[in-house]
């Protein structure tokens, strides 16, 4: 039976639940915080070490300003109000992606990984500000700078993800099979799940039959 150690997840749909059921796409942002905090939950249940959600990527830049606006509010919302909670349970909150961001926020997401950084049930990791293709020539050039040998360990040192092990598995919500340039190297041997429902109405139900498969499947990296 394999061991469930990292969990990434691409939460997508929110958008759509928020037009379908609401009229507002914003009001399905708001919906899918609920969800994290149903599977952060779970998560600490199923005893699981790390768990890796996109919350924002490089691309999303694109979307209509007043959205953008609205989903930094939702962070920030998110990370002062729950902050001493999710401390309190032990939780590590660690960001991944370009910090290129307003001070306001910068300055609090640097709170939050300063105050919950020795906490060890589970590591929470925000891709935020996240491209993939970006952190690969992010690293390439670190390299190449710091006039280093070019191999795997010397290129993971200057990955986002530096000293978190690979995902065991990836989810993906919202009925779309891509990765959508997330965790591009990271994700090489995962178990890959795409998920129908929008994120809003995934659940732990949903998430224990995930586990459950992964738990039976066979796998070989690469061997037989």
């Amino acid at each position: 039976m394999n061991h469930l150690n990292h969990v990434a997840i691409i939460m997508d749909g929110n958008g759509r639940w928020g037009i379908k059921y609401k009229k507002s796409r914003n009001a399905g942002h708001r919906a899918g915080l609920d969800t994290v905090e149903k599977i952060i939950k779970h998560s600490i249940k199923k005893k699981i070490k790390y768990l890796t959600l996109f919350a924002f990527s490089t691309e999303n830049w694109k979307r209509p300003k007043s959205e953008i606006n609205y989903l930094f509010k939702l962070l920030e919302f998110f990370i002062s109000e729950k902050i001493d909670e999710l401390n309190k349970e032990n939780i590590k909150i660690k960001i991944i992606g370009s910090k290129n961001l307003n001070k306001k926020i910068f300055k609090l997401l640097n709170y939050a990984e300063k105050k919950t950084e020795n906490n060890n049930k589970i590591q929470v990791n925000l891709a935020l500000n996240y491209g993939s293709r970006n952190e690969i020539i992010t690293s390439i050039k670190k390299i190449i700078k710091n006039k280093i040998r070019v191999n795997e360990k010397n290129f993971e040192k200057f990955l986002f993800t530096k000293n978190i092990p690979d995902p065991d598995i990836l989810i993906r919500t919202g009925n779309k099979n891509r990765l959508s340039n997330f965790l591009l190297w990271q994700l090489s041997y995962s178990e890959i799940f795409f998920e129908k429902k929008l994120w809003p109405d995934f659940n732990e139900k949903d998430f224990e039959i995930i586990i459950k498969k992964f738990k039976r499947i066979k796998r070989n990296f690469g061997s037989i």
